[in-house]
């Protein structure tokens, strides 16, 4: 009986497909930068990156002509924080990479590794639309959770785009439950940590003279130096006001820090000291209750004040299935859009509500010249929706990334196919070998 369960739920990887060279024509083009749809658009991928993209376009000779139809064609959704390629079962300990509770390291600990590009939930995001991922740890044993990764979400095995890609830190709540009790035990064991780095690179020598009382390892130490001079992106989890103000104010200590906010629940009542700090903030639409302390001043309309403010706003999935089901971004980023005709209500255009799921994440990982839009020279991550992206229900009908057309068919699909029409005998083959 197991070993029937076991194969009806086996993957077969697929053979590498190579990139395409293909123009994608007759299209309601989002370029993904915040401009308006083009009509009538053409975009051109060679060699696994855009070449051209517009209207007026020409498709080159020799190149595979695909007609959209008149539908949406966009850049691949950018999933700015996720944990997808760490956890297949949540409730199942072995398929679940996510935290390393009981390790001595932490800043220094690198997901890379711990990536699975054939886990089910990477299929099944790929075929919402969902190309590109940042993927962070978290947690540790002790305040910094690791080291984050962006990874592409194509069906073969190099998963990942940028390793060692951001450090993630958890502030509030979270934080000072890791650093003693308290915010105040938070914030000095962040800059401890962080001046013993900057001791270890002046003098990598004096770590081992520490003996047992160095107060950080020598791969988290490599790790925070980088983060210290601005090489590495300091994701950071924040939800209280006064907790995002303290948190722009270790810039003052650590000047070079690139800070991204991540979650921002009340980052609304101090979108003036935000803006100010051109710091990035990462955010759930649905973070729009006051169900903890630090985060009284929930609201739906978090984003499109912060936008309002100047402020670089991207949506992401996350305290809400942050592995399994990324391709809720368009349906947040659509509900922002609703938000904007309703009276009292801050949202966001369409415009900006795409970017904010494309073009925004890669800028806050510092990729935007990359990833996330169909500007020439980005990856060909190109996807043909049957409607309007941001509206409940759309659905690809096509995805190429890094050029290669992708398979929309999940596990699940097939699961669904060999047990739809149970007939008496044998069950058919649950995959092809």
């Amino acid at each position: 009986m197991m070993r029937a369960l076991l194969l009806s739920v086996a993957i077969v990887a697929a053979s590498p497909v190579a990139a395409q060279d293909v123009a994608i024509t007759n299209a309601k083009l989002v370029v993904g930068d915040g401009s308006a749809p083009i009509e009538g658009g053409t975009v051109v991928v060679r060699a696994g990156k855009v070449v051209a993209a517009g209207a007026g376009v020409a498709v080159p000779a020799g190149v595979e002509a695909v007609d959209a139809g008149g539908r949406y064609v966009t850049p691949g959704i950018v999933a700015a924080f996720s944990r997808v390629g760490l956890v297949e079962v949540d409730a199942v300990p072995g398929t679940n990479d996510r935290a390393a509770a009981r390790t001595r390291f932490s800043a220094g600990l690198d997901i890379a590794p711990a990536l699975n590009p054939m886990g089910s939930p990477v299929a099944v995001n790929r075929a919402a639309g969902v190309t590109r991922a940042i993927v962070a740890p978290s947690g540790s044993s002790n305040l910094f959770a690791g080291q984050g990764a962006v990874v592409d979400l194509g069906d073969d095995m190099a998963m990942v785009t940028r390793p060692r890609a951001l450090q993630f830190v958890a502030f509030g709540e979270d934080g000072s439950a890791k650093a003693g009790g308290s915010r105040a035990a938070t914030f000095l064991l962040f800059r401890e940590q962080l001046l013993a780095a900057r001791s270890y690179a002046r003098n990598p020598a004096a770590l081992a003279e520490w003996g047992n009382d160095a107060m950080i390892q020598r791969a988290d130490a490599d790790a925070l130096v980088r983060v210290i001079d601005g090489t590495t992106p300091l994701f950071v989890r924040v939800d209280r006001a006064a907790d995002i103000l303290n948190v722009l104010g270790l810039k003052s200590d650590f000047p070079a820090l690139k800070l991204v906010l991540v979650g921002a629940t009340e980052g609304w009542l101090v979108a003036p000291q935000i803006a100010a700090a051109k710091v990035p903030v990462i955010l759930s639409p649905l973070s729009d209750l006051p169900d903890s302390f630090e985060r009284l001043g929930a609201t739906q309309s978090n984003a499109g004040r912060l936008k309002a403010a100047g402020i670089d706003v991207s949506v992401g999935v996350f305290d809400d299935d942050d592995a399994h089901k990324m391709g809720y971004t368009t349906q947040y980023a659509g509900n922002l859009v609703a938000l904007t005709r309703q009276p009292g209500a801050s949202g966001l255009s369409w415009d900006q509500a795409f970017a904010a799921i494309s073009s925004a994440p890669a800028r806050a990982i510092g990729m935007d010249g990359a990833i996330g839009s169909l500007k020439p020279g980005r990856v060909g991550d190109v996807v043909i929706w049957d409607r309007d992206p941001l509206e409940l229900g759309s659905r690809p009908t096509a995805i190429w990334i890094d050029g290669k057309r992708q398979s929309l068919t999940t596990r699940q699909d097939r699961l669904r196919d060999r047990y739809a029409t149970p007939q008496e005998g044998a069950l058919p083959k649950a995959y092809d070998r």
